[in-house]
């Protein structure tokens, strides 16, 4: 054991809670206190009480003490797949990708199937999901407990013989929103959509299409709707070698024309992003991204008060909801980098937005919106986008891993819940059309 392990006996723990109560801690010493009568009197289940105790933690996002709750039941019990599964979480959030892979393949090989449920669900949702990486539909508030029986299924990791033995289900949703995730489980997921005889959301079919470089053609041909020009590189840091050596030319021939985007394939907000004004800093950005990734157009959207806004709307069932506005000096958009809880003009602007988006966004973007959803054809989507002069919008990226949360009750962005609120009793309506 290290000076951070936990001790895997009784006393160890007792030790340890009285050390909590000594200096105020009383959720650590309840925790050790539980442990220490856990270990004594059942010891059968004593990994799996104590990995529930990390789980506590890590729900907390005490990410560091959940480990170590964690390392405790798996010395105990490795073949505890929920501790596993978390301590991938853990690990990927510290940037240490092999190990979060490593875990996650444990916790896959040990299981493919998580039940969550409480009290008395209406209906039995099967959800699809990557046990890889983060390329999921946040389907926390979409499918909650206790309303739904959630049967989580890592299908990547799953044989199609597993499939026969899925508890049943009222209908599926295949969460795994992020096209590059979704590439490689392509056979795969268009296999299991033929068999599966109940309602399935988000046929993966549509999922691919919404690929950035996928993207400007989805949408060619919608009025009022304009996206970046992208390209996808299977590998950013060695097949464009052609773009390093004779950039002019290279970019000629793909109607590409700087400044230029460089970024991770399955990255979000922001990860990875490179923004290049020169051919110096594209070559640098091309030789610097390992793995597949994308180059696309920078377009320059300021509004004419110098802001960079971007909105995002959710669409489900193919009508779009608004979700939120971000503002801000930076070209690189981000909501809590935007001092959004600085500045009040900028939240009273957002709930304008949220309150009439139509009214806010004008009679002709608002339209485009509702044309979009029904050309992307998911039954959960997002898009974020800008408003241009001319009231036509320039759309970011649109795809089915955007996400959206609740604030914190009493919080500076807790005006924004019933807008959220709107968005999940939208989809509970379409669960239920769907399950009838």
């Amino acid at each position: 054991m290290t000076d951070t392990d936990l001790p895997p006996d009784p006393a160890g723990h007792c030790t340890l809670a009285q050390e909590a109560l000594t200096r105020g801690d009383e959720l650590a010493a309840l925790a050790h206190q539980l442990a220490a009568r856990v270990l004594e009197t059942d010891r059968a289940r004593a990994a799996e009480r104590l990995a529930g105790i990390g789980t506590g933690y890590f729900m907390k996002n005490e990410r560091a003490t959940a480990r170590r709750w964690y390392e405790l039941a798996l010395r105990l019990d490795p073949g505890v797949a929920v501790a596993w599964q978390n301590l991938a979480a853990i690990h990927a959030q510290a940037g240490d990708r092999q190990q979060a892979q490593a875990c996650r393949d444990r916790a896959y090989g040990l299981q493919r199937v998580f039940i969550e449920t409480a009290g008395q669900p209406r209906r039995r949702v099967l959800l699809l999901c990557s046990g890889r990486t983060s390329g999921n539909v946040p389907f926390d508030l979409l499918v909650p407990t206790p309303d739904n029986y959630r049967i989580k299924y890592a299908i990547d990791y799953a044989p199609p013989a597993d499939d026969a033995a899925l508890p049943p289900s009222d209908l599926a949703f295949n969460a795994i929103g992020e096209p590059d995730v979704a590439e490689p489980l392509t056979g795969r997921l268009s296999a299991f959509a033929q068999r599966y005889t109940r309602p399935l959301l988000n046929a993966p079919e549509r999922i691919a299409a919404t690929r950035r470089d996928r993207l400007p053609a989805l949408l060619d041909g919608l009025a009022d709707i304009q996206t970046a020009h992208c390209l996808r590189l299977d590998d950013l840091s060695n097949t464009p070698e052609s773009a390093c050596q004779a950039v002019a030319p290279w970019l000629d021939a793909n109607t590409l024309a700087l400044p230029l985007l460089v970024r991770p394939a399955a990255s979000h907000g922001g990860a990875g992003l490179v923004r290049c004004m020169t051919r110096t800093e594209f070559e640098a950005a091309l030789r610097a991204t390992p793995g597949p990734g994308y180059v696309s157009v920078y377009r320059d959207c300021r509004s004419a008060d110098g802001y960079y806004r971007k909105y995002r709307v959710v669409f489900v069932d193919r009508r779009p909801y608004p979700y939120h506005l971000a503002i801000s000096p930076h070209w690189m958009v981000h909501y809590y980098s935007a001092d959004m809880l600085v500045e009040p003009w900028k939240r009273e602007e957002e709930m304008r937005f949220l309150t009439d988006p139509q009214a806010e966004l004008g009679a002709r973007a608002w339209a485009a919106l509702e044309a979009l959803g029904l050309r992307l054809d998911l039954d959960y989507a997002g898009a974020d986008f800008a408003l241009l002069p001319d009231g036509a919008i320039f759309v970011f990226e649109a795809n089915a891993t955007m996400l959206v949360h609740r604030e914190r009750p009493g919080g500076p962005l807790a005006h924004k819940n019933p807008y959220v609120q709107r968005i999940a009793h939208a989809f509970e309506r379409l669960l239920h059309t769907r399950c009838v």
